[in-house]
């Protein structure tokens, strides 16, 4: 019989997106009225059509495995030349940020990126050679999974969280955007804009981070999926526009949020060259080599149609197109932040980012807020108690849906506030 790795054992439950699903499932069941009104802000995906010049060049390279002379089988593990050079230049170098095409390795999207990336760094936990771990709190639920997965965490801990891990609280004091701790760690990852709170990092606070982690010889694995939503040319959209970072951090991006392909399924990360890590005798080893080097092993790269809407993406008319969907989000957004705040709620985020953050009313949990929601109002949002221990006490809303349902969801915030206050 196999053995199988017991480190999955150890995760607290099952990954919280699905339990929002089942309990809206169930709800749905046995309230088969009421299930047609039921919108969904929970799950961040998309709802709107991809940009076109997507859609043509999917269809283009689709046509192209259609024809001998345009037939293409295995390509580059870690992408076509032509598409990582357009990325590169596009979303970096036209940015004033020296990023090589061969620093950008494509994939299928930043959340298996932040998954795989954990194969080349050392397992187990600190206690047994593997790496002191810092994650901000509340937090994406991905960056701790994974690292509880490859055994680089102790055992669940009551009241939620894992032993091992280094937790940064984000809360209102800090604008949700931790400082960098003050013990010894090896690897933090971040997140701005950030899920599940909105919040965005400014220059400073960054730079912050790049100094500490050149200072204690860390590495920063940066997700910048959501860095489009920005809207302050005055704030940062990647970990490398500060200087140095090309020596401590590397960057998860994303075409999900910006470009629409939750279900084309396309990113990639960006490892620069500069970047090192160390065995345990104290040599250095260049972690863009190990990254290609996995990939090389593990991987037959993109497919070739979506390469090609990669491309595209980064065309002029691509550009234009996905600027168009990210304002369409952001209005959105504007919506459920302005509603929640009519409502007298504390809100936050939805000003560079998709996702509003709200605090629940007179102290009520974030599940109790959610169960309340749906029952009340078949609006469904995101707890905050899934994000981690500093996420309890708040809700997210996500502006990923049709304008008519954010309008609509924004009207049902109400019912949240009015059926307290019949209690």
């Amino acid at each position: 019989m196999a053995i199988v790795n017991e480190h999955y054992l150890k995760l607290a439950a099952g990954y919280f997106f699905p339990e929002i699903s089942r309990r809206v499932a169930a709800f749905a069941e046995a309230n088969p009225v009421l299930a047609p009104r039921i919108i969904r802000c929970g799950v961040g995906d998309v709802t709107e059509p991809l940009p076109a010049v997507a859609v043509e060049a999917l269809r283009s390279g689709a046509e192209d495995l259609g024809r001998r002379e345009a037939f293409r089988g295995y390509g580059p593990a870690t992408g076509y030349a032509s598409v990582r050079e357009a990325i590169a230049r596009v979303d970096f170098r036209e940015r004033g940020i020296a990023i090589g095409a061969d620093e950008v390795f494509l994939s299928d999207g930043s959340k298996p990126d932040a998954s795989a990336f954990v194969e080349i760094l050392a397992s187990g936990t600190p206690a047994a050679g593997g790496n002191r771990i810092a994650v901000c709190d509340p937090v994406y639920p991905v960056y701790v999974d994974n690292n509880v997965m490859a055994g680089n965490t102790g055992p669940a801990l009551e009241g939620g969280g894992y032993e091992g891990l280094t937790y940064l609280p984000a809360t209102p004091a800090n604008g949700f955007v931790p400082e960098p701790p003050r013990e010894p760690v090896d690897v933090a990852f971040l997140c701005f804009p950030n899920n599940p709170t909105g919040a965005v990092a400014t220059r400073s606070q960054l730079a912050r981070w790049v100094d500490w982690a050149l200072a204690h010889d860390a590495l920063l694995c940066f997700d910048a999926a959501y860095e489009a939503y920005v809207r302050d040319p005055e704030l940062p959209r990647s970990i490398f526009e500060i200087p140095g970072a090309e020596r401590c951090a590397m960057e998860f991006r994303s075409f999900s949020k910006n470009g629409g392909f939750t279900g084309v399924r396309a990113g990639y990360t960006v490892v620069p060259k500069a970047l090192e890590g160390r065995t345990h005798t104290g040599a250095r080893v260049s972690l863009h080599q190990l990254w290609s080097r996995r990939w090389a092993t593990c991987s037959n790269g993109v497919s070739w149609p979506v390469q090609k809407a990669m491309e595209a993406l980064c065309s002029p008319q691509g550009q234009a197109e996905m600027r168009a969907l990210v304002d369409f989000y952001m209005g959105n957004a504007a919506i459920l932040r302005e509603a929640c705040r009519a409502q007298g709620l504390r809100v936050w985020g939805g000003e560079h980012a998709p996702y509003v953050w709200v605090e629940c009313p007179r102290g009520l949990g974030s599940w109790d807020t959610f169960d309340l929601l749906l029952a009340e109002a078949q609006l469904v949002v995101t707890p905050g108690a899934g994000f981690g221990r500093h996420g309890e006490g708040f809700f997210r809303i996500s502006a990923f849906n049709s304008r008519a349902n954010v309008e609509e969801a924004g009207r049902r915030v109400s019912v949240l506030v009015n059926a307290l206050a019949q209690k």
